[in-house]
């Protein structure tokens, strides 16, 4: 699983504060956390006004790559935001997102045109998102087609089918599952991802709900996920499903961490 650390996001609190304070250190630390707990790519989202995201997300951009090599997942609404964005980046990673609504695909698709640089692309249109599976698979061939022609293959693309929180629609993951399932049968080679939080929202006991979601959604096999890496039990959550799905060869992942953590791990 390519897990993705969603912290460093102008929409949490603290974030927000040290991104109007310009203060390095709470990025840094987020940064070094996510990518000591095992983060492949750090979301960078400055969540600002649109007048000032790009100064912002540029300056944070710059305070991560100081802390660490990680490659990050450049994450911005605006399309124009993220073109000034990548000209600050030191390595390909991930661009967060596009979708099939407006120019956005006409936009970012040139910028990482012939590059290693990968993109996340969300199953909406102009008429929002569907509500049937059908209809996210039909809006994923059309930005797969457009990437194509830009020479962006499909496995650079992570098809977001779009969860919605239970809260709002309790059929929302098995609508999920359905329409990744379609996007991979069609497309073997393109990848699958989901922002595992957004099923929670409005719930509570958010952090199981995360979790088994991730289970789930890892056994039927979602590609990559934008997570909180440094929660303990969905840190323990990624390692046991990975162990179950003969991922872990041994279960040595599983059983070093338990054996490094021992005075902090739950009882297995």
């Amino acid at each position: 699983m390519i897990i993705i650390g969603e912290k460093i996001n102008g929409a949490i609190p603290n974030v927000r504060v040290a991104v109007e304070r310009r203060d390095e250190n709470p990025i840094r630390e987020l940064a070094k956390k996510q990518t000591e707990a095992g983060a492949h790519y750090l979301d960078v989202c400055a969540g600002t006004a649109p007048e000032v995201e790009a100064e912002a997300l540029i300056w944070m951009i710059t305070v991560v790559q100081d802390a660490v090599g990680t490659p990050l997942c450049i994450d911005s609404p605006n399309a124009r935001t993220i073109e000034k964005a990548l000209r600050h980046t030191r390595q390909p990673g991930i661009v967060n997102s596009v979708h099939d609504a407006g120019e956005k695909c006409e936009i970012v698709f040139p910028l990482i045109s012939g590059t290693k640089w990968q993109v996340i692309a969300q199953t909406e249109n102009n008429h929002g998102m569907p509500k049937d599976s059908k209809g996210r698979l039909e809006i994923a061939g059309s930005i797969i087609e457009k990437a194509c022609k830009y020479r962006i293959t499909p496995d650079q693309i992570h098809i977001d089918p779009l969860v919605a929180s239970i809260s709002a629609d309790n059929m929302s993951v098995l609508k999920f599952f359905e329409s990744a399932t379609l996007v991979k049968t069609a497309y073997p080679t393109v990848k699958t991802t989901a922002a595992i939080s957004n099923i929670s929202f409005g719930l509570p006991i958010r952090r199981l709900l995360n979790q088994q979601f991730y289970a789930l959604a890892a056994f039927s096999g979602l590609d990559s996920a934008i997570l909180d890496p440094c929660d303990r039990d969905m840190r323990d959550s990624i390692l046991a499903t990975d162990a179950l799905l003969g991922r872990d060869r041994y279960c040595r992942r599983l059983t070093n961490s338990y054996r490094k953590n021992r005075s902090e791990a739950p009882s297995l």
